[in-house]
């Protein structure tokens, strides 16, 4: 399901954090932070306002031991941060930009950090006519998120950010993928996309599968 991806850009030292989910760009990610190379990585992402590489984990566990992530991830970015609990850093961030790893390397303390090409945008386009009911569909649950803001979060920070793009065929495509009970293989496969109308009609074509739409 993956293009042909064309790099931008290059960093020769993104650190890389494995976990077994996947990021989109656009997308929100909360995290709880306790292992102290990771409790580094971010504090020093704060203090450098640096981003730091999010990828889906291929082998390994992403606590205590040795991983190894997906190729292609995304970039995230601390939007803010809280320790509640002494030892526990909480932290929400944000999907901004893919990229692909060409070179893993490990610290002592086995933090992961790699050289990047940037990969390309996609750029905006508007949602096909025939795939409208995603639109819909992710209307509503927009709505009951809102409904429910309260359970979800006392503060009141939605799973989906603002602002909403809803006649942005890449950023609908990312937030359906984020929520679709799909497999975290498929998930990666369709971030790594480049062609949003792609994407969407993967999307749409499950949703009517599933009778979802």
């Amino acid at each position: 399901m993956s293009d042909s991806i064309t790099p931008t850009g290059s960093e020769s030292d993104l650190p890389i954090f494995p976990l077994n989910t996947v990021l989109f760009p656009g997308g929100t990610l909360p995290l709880r932070i306790f292992e102290a190379r990771y409790m580094d990585m971010v504090r020093d992402c704060m203090r450098e306002a640096r981003e730091f590489g999010i990828c889906l984990l291929r082998k390994g566990r992403e606590v205590n031991g040795p991983a190894q992530p997906e190729s292609i991830g995304c970039r995230a970015r601390i939007r803010d941060w809280n320790m509640e609990q002494l030892g526990v850093l909480q932290i929400s961030t944000m999907g901004t930009e893919r990229f692909r790893i060409m070179e893993l390397r490990s610290e002592t303390s086995g933090l992961l950090r790699a050289t990047t090409d940037e990969l390309e945008l996609e750029a905006p386009t508007s949602v096909p006519q025939r795939f409208i009911a995603c639109v819909e569909l992710l209307q509503r649950i927009i709505q009951q998120l809102n409904k429910e803001i309260d359970k979800i979060d006392p503060q009141g920070k939605l799973p989906i950010a603002t602002p909403y793009q809803l006649d942005n065929a890449t950023w609908v495509g990312n937030r359906l993928c984020e929520i679709l009970p799909i497999s975290l293989a498929a998930k990666q496969k369709l971030m790594e996309l480049t062609d949003a109308p792609t994407r969407l009609s993967i999307v749409h074509q499950y949703l009517l599968q599933q009778k979802i739409i």
